[in-house]
């Protein structure tokens, strides 16, 4: 090889890793700040990542996400939702208890929010139509469907006169399970009593003290720290022999007796189109909240079968999914 031919390849080769890190810099970044565990959002993440792939935007080739998880410790999600603000991310992703805390570390950042709060009623935004701010996204309509919820079961144990609902204390839609609901319950004729938990023993103690208080059927708040046991949950549903119902069919899937609400993936896949288009120069303020437009009916008929259940054919047929 020639001295010159050999000393522009040296050249080359010492230039690339700049190139390399100049690309990466140029990249867009998008924070991903979760209430919840990376292990328990596997599904979501995957449906984050294929919305944007859906979008043109592949994480890594032309885009990095930055992941934050508050692990089930609301209290850590300032810090982590100022880090991101600090590291002046693209536009950050946030899940129910984090949509606060990353409000408060920026008023410029656009945030895309997923929450199961009213985000008008809790003012995070203007108005619906019409965000008004740095902040717009997705609302599951959770909260709403308490009511529903609680008349799918009166239906499947008309024998519950007692019901409970498991909450946790560290989440913003307490005031309005705590609250709302035991009204909705009231006009059905049950009474609910409230429980806490905010870790596994919690949990545990939590169904145990269900059974302690002769509780008939049990609802799970729709809080991302639940979302990440659901499987905790449907075991202990099954070892207090208790009928148990929450918002998502992954649920159901695991062994819990009935899910009602929205369908989660597919939110945050969405969220994902809201994500590229802020990142093509859309502003949050001009984007419209979304709401869902369907929501999913998954009965567990073998979990009744061993709870000794017999769900009536009117409900069956109403259900978009039964699992025998």
């Amino acid at each position: 090889m020639r001295r010159r031919e050999f000393i522009a390849g040296l050249g080359a080769a010492a230039a690339w890793p700049v190139m390399a890190r100049a690309q990466q810099a140029a990249m867009p970044v998008v924070g991903f700040l979760s209430s919840a565990s990376a292990d328990g959002y596997a599904t979501v993440v995957t449906a984050s990542r294929q919305g944007l792939k859906d979008n043109g935007y592949v994480e890594a080739r032309n885009v990095a996400v930055e992941y934050r998880w508050g692990g089930g410790n609301n209290s850590r999600l300032p810090q982590l939702a100022a880090d991101l603000a600090s590291r002046h991310v693209n536009v950050i992703v946030a899940n129910g208890p984090s949509v606060r805390p990353a409000m408060t570390a920026t008023k410029t950042i656009p945030i895309v929010f997923v929450t199961g709060v009213d985000p008008l009623a809790a003012r995070l935004v203007n108005s619906l139509s019409h965000p008004g701010g740095n902040a717009t996204g997705l609302s599951l309509f959770s909260g709403e469907l308490g009511a529903k919820r609680l008349e799918l079961m009166r239906e499947m144990v008309p024998s519950a006169s007692v019901m409970a609902i498991l909450v946790n204390p560290t989440s913003p839609r307490l005031e309005f399970d705590t609250i709302e609901i035991p009204k909705q319950a009231s006009k059905l004729g049950a009474k609910v009593l409230i429980i806490k938990a905010s870790t596994d023993s919690e949990i545990e103690a939590a169904f145990a003290s269900a059974m302690q208080s002769k509780v008939g059927a049990l609802l799970i708040s729709s809080d991302p720290y639940f979302t990440t046991r659901v499987d905790l949950l449907a075991s202990l549903s099954a070892k207090y022999r208790l009928p148990t119902s929450y918002s998502f069919r992954e649920f159901a899937m695991a062994g819990g007796l009935v899910s009602y609400g929205t369908n989660l993936p597919d939110i945050y896949r969405r969220s994902a189109s809201y994500v590229a288009r802020i990142l093509g120069g859309a502003k949050p303020a001009d984007l419209p909240v979304q709401q869902p437009t369907k929501f999913e009916l998954v009965v567990n008929l073998k979990t009744a079968k061993a709870l000794g259940l017999t769900i009536p054919l009117s409900l069956l047929g109403r259900a978009d999914e039964v699992i025998e």
